[in-house]
């Protein structure tokens, strides 16, 4: 009887049986011969599949247990799938053998190939592993190597404070200043060969020598301390220019494009001083709700003398603007029903100082309580939604469509860093905080 080779076996039957009695293997091997026989043609005559290899070795493995008889069957198939399965069903029809009542499942048909393309693909996994970290890397990866190699071996100490530097320092006539070695790196893996790192927050003394010598551009991360940093440098070095990285982004990892644009876009620090000036007024947001709140409840208990002191502030005011010779700015000549009281214009300058370089907007009701904040960016869309508001302090500056808009919300007061307005040419109190 012909045999089939594992190898070439295309489908594996596997079949269940249990027999009420007990029984040897080859009576279960007659029985599947013998109850086939002449059941299916004599193209899958079993018989005749086995002797032309195309049906392999039939295996039993039986276990008796309590006067029963249970075990499982294999028949190896390089019949195609339609046939197979035909087979398979086949043995199904046992019912009895030998003297004992019988019952034969098949549980499944397993594809060899499956089993052989899932080792192939695992096999296949290995070797390209192995490959990769053995095998010799292709061009872009050497050079990749090279060039990191050479920024490593770029880098320099510099100055007594031995900070992390470009081999240009000394000559180039500018000299930019970052955060870290890292970022250094970076801009030595673009080119550029004059930067300085701070290593810190606190500003050494061979950057402050530099300063004095060099022109000096500030490149910091374009986060919060980005801003701790641009409030120490500038305070204690003499920096000619600042710029940042995209905001949210570091300098260590932004693109040679985004570092061209960042030092195109560098500007003065005189321009941003007033953005980055510490600010004086940290814990006071708390004071100033403790102000209004005692004002009110003053007002509350004694409203009579509430009302005369207002009006005592506003007559003082009043005689003083118009003691101010002509020569003084145009926007102290505010409208008298807009003149602002000494508690205002400490809460306006207050709430002023927080929004500096937040780009955000305050809206105050005549209680200058805030009933919101906005982007200044859709301050306009807000003004155009509403009727009545009193006041708005801003980070930006006072131009015709924000006053035009404002105008039609019957805002009373504008408070903003600068204004390209007059205050002769609007009803509306305009005043910058540097007048605060």
């Amino acid at each position: 009887m012909g045999k089939i080779s594992p190898v070439a076996a295309k489908y594996i039957i596997h079949a269940s049986i249990f027999i009420d009695g007990v029984v040897d293997r080859p009576d279960v091997i007659g029985a599947i011969f013998g109850q086939t026989e002449g059941l299916l043609g004599a193209d899958l005559e079993l018989r005749e599949l086995q002797r032309s290899g195309r049906v392999g070795r039939i295996e039993v493995n039986t276990d008796v247990s309590s006067g029963k008889t249970s075990g499982s069957i294999v028949i190896p198939s390089s019949l195609d799938k339609a046939e197979t399965s035909i087979i398979a069903a086949a043995l199904e029809i046992i019912q009895r053998i030998g003297p004992c009542t019988a019952r034969l499942k098949v549980t499944h048909i397993e594809d060899v190939r499956v089993s052989k393309r899932s080792f192939v693909v695992e096999r296949a996994k290995e070797l390209l592993k192995q490959m990769m970290e053995n095998v010799m890397p292709d061009s872009q990866e050497l050079a990749d190597e090279v060039m990191y190699s050479v920024r490593v071996m770029e880098i320099q100490e510099y100055g007594r404070d031995r900070l992390p530097a470009g081999p240009a320092i000394d000559e180039s006539d500018e000299v930019l200043v970052v955060e870290g070695r890292a970022d250094v790196l970076n801009l030595l893996k673009h080119g550029i060969k004059n930067a300085i790192a701070l290593n810190g927050t606190s500003v050494p003394e061979t950057v402050i020598e530099l300063s004095k010598r060099k022109v000096v551009t500030v490149f910091v991360d374009g986060d919060r301390g980005g801003d701790l940093i641009l409030k120490e440098i500038t305070s204690i070095a003499d920096i000619d220019y600042v710029t940042r990285a995209p905001d949210g982004k570091e300098v260590e990892e932004i693109t040679k494009k985004e570092i061209h644009k960042a030092l195109r876009s560098r500007v003065s620090v005189e321009q941003v001083k007033p953005d980055i000036k510490p600010s004086d007024r940290e814990h006071k947001p708390g004071r100033e709700r403790e102000m209004r709140d005692a004002r009110e409840q003053r007002e509350r208990e004694h409203p009579r003398d509430a009302r005369n002191q207002r009006e005592r502030e506003t007559r003082e005011i009043r005689d003083d603007s118009r003691r101010l010779p002509k020569r003084m700015p145009e926007e102290r000549r505010m409208p008298e029903e807009r003149v602002l009281l000494p508690e205002q214009r400490t809460m306006f300058r207050g709430m002023a100082e927080d929004l500096i370089g937040t780009r955000g907007a305050y809206i105050l009701d005549e209680g200058l309580s805030i009933l919101g904040k906005v982007p200044v960016s859709e301050l306009q869309t807000t003004l155009q939604s509403l009727t009545s508001v009193y006041a708005i302090v801003f980070d930006g500056v006072v131009d015709r469509d924000i006053l035009r808009d404002a105008e039609k919300a019957n805002v009373k007061i504008i408070v903003a860093m600068d204004s390209k307005i007059k205050p002769a040419e609007t009803r509306v109190g305009l005043a910058t905080i540097n007048e605060l």
